[in-house]
C-alpha cells in the first residue's frame, strides 16, 4: 500500500509540473506583462463541445492500467484501480472527425458502491483559437449516471486562470472492449 501511494503521490506531482511548464509564460519579466494587462480585463465565458475518445482495447490503446488494489482484494466497482490516458479530442463522434485536442492525465476507480472515477485530467486543445491552450479538470465522475458534472479548476494559455464546469454524457460504449465516446460541454470562465 506505501508503494502505490509513493506512485500515486509522484505522478500527482507530475502532473503538477507538466501543468505549470505547459503555460507559455517564458520569464518573470513576461509574466509582469501578463499581470498588468489583468488589471484591465474582463472575464469571458467560452463554451466547448467535443467527444472524447477511451481506447482501452486494440493495438494502440489511449487508456492503459497502471495499477491495481493490493493483492487479494477485490471490488465489483474495480476500486482501486488507476488508469493512465492520452484520449483523442475530436468535433464529432466518429473518431476520424475532425481533432481538437487531447485528455490527458488519469483516473482512479474511487467508489467501492459504485463505478465513480476520480478524474485528474488535462484538455490539452491543438488547433485553432486555442491551440496550446489547457484545461484542468478534477473531479468525481459517476460513470453509470446518464449526465456528470466536474469542476474545471484552471487553465494556460487562452484560458489562464479559469473555472468552470464540465458535464459529460456516454455517447457509446462496448461492453465487451470497454472502449467509450464520451460528450463534453464545457462552460469556461477566465480572462
Amino acid at each position: 500500500m506505501a508503494k502505490l501511494a509513493l506512485m500515486l503521490s509522484c505522478l500527482f506531482l507530475g502532473m503538477a509540473v507538466l501543468v505549470v511548464h505547459s503555460t507559455n509564460i517564458q520569464g518573470p519579466k513576461e509574466i509582469d506583462e501578463w499581470f498588468k494587462t489583468l488589471n484591465n480585463s474582463k472575464e469571458k465565458l467560452t463554451r466547448l463541445h467535443f467527444y472524447f475518445h477511451d481506447a482501452i482495447s486494440g493495438k494502440n490503446p489511449t487508456a492503459v492500467k497502471i495499477t491495481e488494489p493490493a493483492d487479494g482484494f477485490r471490488s465489483p466497482t474495480s476500486f482501486g484501480q488507476v488508469d493512465m490516458i492520452d484520449n483523442l479530442l475530436t468535433e464529432g463522434p466518429e473518431p476520424d472527425s475532425k481533432p481538437v485536442g487531447r485528455a490527458q492525465g488519469l483516473y482512479a476507480y474511487a467508489s467501492m458502491e459504485e463505478f465513480a472515477l476520480l478524474m485528474v485530467i488535462n484538455f490539452v486543445f491543438t488547433g485553432g483559437d486555442y491551440n496550446g491552450s489547457s484545461l484542468a479538470v478534477l473531479g468525481r465522475n459517476p460513470v453509470r449516471h446518464q449526465l456528470r458534472e466536474m469542476p474545471i479548476i484552471g487553465g494556460t494559455g487562452v484560458f489562464r486562470l479559469a473555472r468552470g464546469s464540465a458535464t459529460a454524457r456516454t455517447y457509446s460504449f462496448e461492453l465487451e472492449s470497454l472502449d467509450a465516446i464520451v460528450e463534453y460541454d464545457i462552460a469556461a470562465i477566465h480572462y
